[in-house]
């Protein structure tokens, strides 16, 4: 279904009242902008299987997260695009409505998670959007990876019908959102943080709420931007190890062992060595990101040389066509460079 962001108004003014909620929800005597944390212990973390939960958006991400939240006992309705993608989780129990709107305002708590800035704005403020479903009562999630400005976009528009918004980004890819570990990095109405933690908690293991709408997105942007810059790095490595006669197999095992360990070097490096790009994190998502990263550094005046020569290693890549392959596929950017530089 075709949505287009010119549909999404201007927002005028902030809904500022308190909610009366139709279920169960923990309302903190004071209300703290310190970023705080939670390390979830509980594997299977109890939710209120009387909320009705939506998720729109059901691709690499969405799929497994809305699958962890059936298996928890929610009763879940979902939408996508492309309807086939939800066939699954109604197998498995899910409901399905034809837009973003009528899951909206058949559920309580609806989440999103669309690939880009310009998708979850359709998706939330288009025609037949979600925005369109939601009231007083509702809550609406947003845990797409999107920047600060798109991020208030959507919350001004959630609160002018007098739902409530949190934006909540992932840290994290394929097979944490399988094994219900994501990182979840959420800013917006406490109120909302506090309803729908537990849910949060069946699908990751552990939680930061930084404050005000846009902070949740800006530091996932800033990891992002890490991660990027760190699988550019690891690609250099990889390949310099081979052209000096060493074995990459062993490098892959030095780093795991060392002080600059990382899960990603270890779980990606074998399979970059045998130049293969699995997709758990497209490479498309991740420029996406890293491009998002530098406007925000570039918004605070902040120089991020590192990120910038990185993010023009990605644009290769995507020029190759190894946009919808993993990340990690940024070392054959660098490859063919190096092809390059020995037929000149």
């Amino acid at each position: 279904m075709a949505m287009s962001a010119s549909f999404c108004p201007q927002i005028s003014h902030y809904f500022r009242g308190r909610i009366a909620y139709p279920f169960s929800i923990s309302s903190p005597n004071s209300v703290s902008f310190r970023a705080f944390s939670s390390q979830i212990s509980n594997a299977s973390a109890q939710v209120n299987e009387a909320t009705r939960v939506g998720f729109l958006g059901i691709g690499i991400m969405g799929s497994p997260m809305a699958q962890n939240l059936i298996k928890a006992g929610c009763d879940l309705t979902v939408w996508n695009r492309t309807k086939s993608k939800c066939d699954p989780l109604i197998s498995l129990g899910a409901k399905y409505k034809s837009s973003p709107e009528e899951v909206a305002a058949s559920c309580d708590i609806t989440f999103a998670m669309l690939a880009d800035p310009q998708s979850a704005v359709d998706v939330a403020c288009g025609k037949h959007g979600a925005a369109n479903g939601l009231g007083p009562g509702k809550g609406y999630v947003d845990v797409s990876t999107v920047d600060g400005a798109t991020s208030k976009l959507i919350s001004g528009h959630v609160k002018s019908t007098g739902a409530l918004f949190l934006e909540a980004p992932v840290s994290g890819s394929k097979k944490p959102a399988e094994d219900g570990q994501l990182i979840f990095l959420t800013a917006g109405d406490k109120d909302l943080y506090e309803t729908v933690y537990p849910f949060l908690d069946v699908m990751g293991k552990s939680r930061f709420y930084l404050g005000d709408v846009g902070n949740g997105a800006a530091m996932k942007l800033v990891v992002n931007m890490i991660m990027g810059s760190m699988m550019a790095s690891f690609s250099e490595g990889l390949l310099l190890t081979e052209k000096a006669g060493l074995d990459p197999k062993v490098l892959v095992e030095v780093v795991s062992q060392g002080a600059i360990s990382a899960p990603m070097y270890s779980t990606k490096g074998p399979s970059m060595i045998q130049s293969l790009y699995p997709t758990a994190f497209p490479l498309k998502h991740q420029q996406k990101d890293m491009r998002l990263a530098l406007g925000l550094a570039e918004s605070v005046s902040q120089s991020t040389p590192v990120a910038a020569a990185a993010n023009e290693l990605y644009k290769v890549a995507k020029s190759h066509g190894l946009g919808d392959q993993d990340f990690s596929a940024v070392i054959e950017a660098l490859k063919a460079k190096l092809q390059n530089s020995s037929n000149e």
